[in-house]
Formats: C-alpha cells, structure tokens, sequence
C-alpha cells in the first residue's frame, strides 16, 4: 500500500498568496508531498452575526478586531484559489480544499480538484454533502473527529445510498491543537477498517499531535492517507501553527514514510540474495 501524504496549509498562509505559494513550492520540490490543502468558507454564511461580531477568542491569534473580520483577513478568494490550483499543477503535487458550507463546496467543486475535504465539523452537513454527491465528481474526504461512532455509521449509509461510498476516504481524526498523545486513540483506524473498509475507497489518519512517529504507526495500521497541518514556522501567529510540521519535519516524515512503505513487506524467497553470501560465511555447520 502506497501512503499518500498531504500538507495541509489550512489558513497557515496567514492571507499571503506569496506564502501560499512558498508552502506549495516547498511542499513540492522539497518535502515530496502528494496534496497541498488550503480551506475555503463563506463566512457570512457560516458564521452568525453574534459570531461573526463577537471577539476571537483568542485575541494573540486574532488577525481583526472581531472574529469575522479574522476570518476574512484569512480567507482567499476563487480566482486565488483557482491561481493556486494552476501553481499546484506547475510543480506537480495536487491540490485540494477543505470546505465548510455549501456556496465555498460550490465554488471548490468549480475548480474540479482530483479531492475535496470535508472537516470533522462539517461532516454533519447533508446539505452540502448531499451537493457534492450529486454535482461532483471527484474523491470526498471526511474527518471523523468530533463524532461518535452513531454518526459515523449514518454518514457512511449517506455515501452508500448517493452511490458514492467508493469516492470516499474516511480520517480518524481527533480534534484538538495540539493533541496529546494519549487522545490520539490510534487503534481507531483498525476499527474503522474492520468495519468500512470493504464499504468506503480507503482510511486515513489526519493528526494534529506533535512530532512524526505517530504517523508512521499510522501507516502501519493500515492508514493510506496522512494528513498534517504545514507551515513555514511554528510560531506564527494563529491557531493551527502550534500543532503543524516545519519543512524539516514534513521532509523527515514522508522520507520515512516511504522507507517504511518499501520495507513493510513479505519476502518473495525464503533467503534474500543479500543473506546468501552471509549464510556461506557465516551458517552453522557441523562438523564431519
């Protein structure tokens, strides 16, 4: 099984096409991901006007004086995100968005990306995934964070009675910045496999912990898709930075990965051509 990787810049561009652009640049050439995935929101939708007006809750993280005006300062337009499609196709990684309310699914769907996201948050919105079905044509992925295992059935039978359950990869997931370790509940994704996997495309794992040893146990357990959040500095202002991978860390987990991957497998003859000078040399023999 071949892993797939996916770097997950979110908001982590801080509004900044330039950043943007750096982190698929970097995600690319010099980590080797297979997806790049920013988000989209309409946030007049999304938001009501209490929320909307409402201080960020965090005012350290905050880039506007309400959380609406946050949102905005993060959000990226279409024809930027159709830009950042084109620079995806450019350097040969895919590209693809999480969406969180029906007119951005709408306008992601446009663009006709190879994936679109659907977070643990929105995984309960029929109505847009009801859309996605009906009008898109590409793979759905779905975080389960949040999500009680009631609601993860009802959303698989969703997908199976649109006919689309064999486009859908689904995450284990749990939501948190960062999550310590012992929430990340890693043995959920056998559980998810012993009951989906003959129903749904594949399983994934989108982690939100510190560090990369997590995501190869992951692999392991039969994770096809890894998702974690990217940036170029941890630091950063805003929320997800804190529990995103550095460059360095990206690069290290998908070379790891891969390494994994090519060593995660039967052998095809009882004793490798490597052993076979070693067993002349070295074998036990009894003596005559």
């Amino acid at each position: 099984m071949k892993s797939k990787v996916i770097a997950e810049v979110g908001c982590n561009h801080k509004g900044d096409m330039k950043i943007a652009k750096q982190l698929i640049n970097i995600a690319a050439v010099y980590c080797n991901a297979d997806v790049v995935k920013f988000q989209k929101r309409n946030n007049k939708e999304l938001l009501s006007e209490e929320q909307y007006n409402a201080p960020h809750p965090n005012s350290a993280n905050s880039y506007g004086n309400t959380y609406g005006e946050h949102r905005e300062f993060l959000e990226l337009s279409l024809e930027q995100h159709r830009e950042l499609k084109n620079y995806c196709e450019e350097f040969g990684i895919i590209y693809s968005t999480s969406v969180w309310d029906l007119t951005s699914a709408k306008e992601i769907a446009s663009l006709k990306p190879e994936l679109i996201k659907i977070p643990s948050a929105m995984n309960n919105h029929y109505e847009m995934l009801g859309w996605l079905c009906d009008n898109y044509d590409g793979e759905i992925h779905v975080s389960t964070g949040m999500t009680n295992y009631n609601e993860i059935d009802e959303l698989v039978r969703f997908f199976v009675g649109k006919g689309r359950n064999e486009d859908v990869v689904l995450y284990n997931c749990t939501s948190g910045y960062p999550v310590p370790y012992k929430d990340i509940r890693l043995k959920e994704i056998t559980r998810l496999l012993n009951k989906y996997k003959d129903t749904v495309k594949s399983i994934g794992f989108s982690g939100h912990h510190l560090g990369t040893a997590v995501d190869i146990a992951a692999y392991t357990l039969g994770g096809e898709w890894i998702e974690r959040h990217f940036t170029l500095d941890r630091t950063w202002k805003g929320t997800d930075h804190s529990a995103s991978l550095e460059p360095e860390e990206l690069k290290t987990l998908i070379t790891n990965l891969r390494n994994v991957e090519e060593a995660l497998r039967f052998k095809e003859e009882e004793i490798l051509e490597i052993e076979r000078v070693q067993r002349e040399k070295l074998k036990y023999r009894e003596q005559q």
